[in-house]
């Protein structure tokens, strides 16, 4: 199996779509209209979830109405947010059909259909001319591809002179090597983690400039102690990422912590512009 039909099968557990409607339903969101912010639980696939993808953006210094493309836009939350809070016109990646599919359909439900569009793409062939967008977003994907120096001057390639990359992935730490599954990885054949030294060298290499630069590994760590008081007083929800990723996704999910605890791997948020 190629590493791209891992991260398919890994992502694109069949009937997502079904799911997610049954999910909605059992959550009392069976009305025709949701609002993008009832599918925060379900929909922001990433380490600190809404509150990484606001800070995010707040960092990024989003013009109304810039156009914008999400690399590996999962489920869709954060290309909604940005759709919902800046009238955003959002272009979404994805390997996975099911994810593509997924993030459609939810788009409709809230009302967003015009303006996110999601379409089955590779990050390191992006099928938009040269000088597209204002602004390229990124949140916990790049750890799956090998190649970053082709990742990086595609995502410089598509970006206007002046236009900005959001980016906030998982990093390499110095506490020992990863332990698998997590939730980007069942294994390391399709895990590509950087130092954020060597990431940062990458993107300047392919011709960036970085505006900020900042370790979450502490705030990631927080999140996790937080979400741990919480659970035990709040009743159990039917939106989650397991409805997605299966019932394995809370042992993916307690690597993660772990390997954030220990140092195996870091949070780095950045935001660099185009020269």
């Amino acid at each position: 199996m190629t590493q791209d039909a891992t991260l398919i099968d890994h992502y694109g557990k069949g009937g997502l779509v079904g799911r997610l409607s049954r999910a909605l339903d059992e959550a009392g969101l069976n009305q025709d209209r949701v609002s993008w912010s009832e599918l925060s639980a379900l929909d922001q696939f990433h380490t600190r979830g809404l509150e990484a993808t606001i800070e995010l953006a707040q960092l990024a210094g989003i013009p109304a109405g810039a156009h914008v493309i999400d690399i590996g836009s999962g489920l869709g939350g954060p290309s909604r947010f940005l759709a919902a809070k800046f009238g955003c016109l959002v272009k979404g990646i994805d390997l996975s059909p099911e994810f593509v599919a997924a993030a459609g359909f939810l788009a409709g439900r809230c009302g967003l259909d015009g303006s996110v569009e999601y379409r089955c793409a590779d990050a390191l062939a992006l099928p938009f001319d040269d000088h597209t967008f204002d602004l390229a977003w990124s949140q916990h994907v790049a750890m799956n591809i090998a190649d970053r120096d082709r990742l990086y001057r595609e995502i410089f390639r598509v970006l206007r002179p002046g236009g900005r990359f959001a980016v906030y992935d998982v990093t390499a730490g110095d506490g020992g090597e990863v332990l698998f599954p997590v939730p980007w990885s069942p294994g390391p054949g399709t895990s590509f983690v950087l130092s954020p030294d060597d990431m940062r060298a990458r993107l300047t290499r392919a011709g960036f400039r970085v505006i900020s630069w900042a370790d979450r590994s502490r705030d990631g760590i927080e999140w996790f102690d937080r979400r741990k008081a919480g659970r035990g007083a709040a009743k159990p929800s039917s939106l989650g990422l397991h409805v997605a990723m299966g019932p394995d996704f809370a042992v993916m999910s307690q690597n993660l912590e772990r390997n954030l605890r220990e140092g195996r791997v870091s949070l780095t948020e950045a935001v660099l512009e185009r020269s």
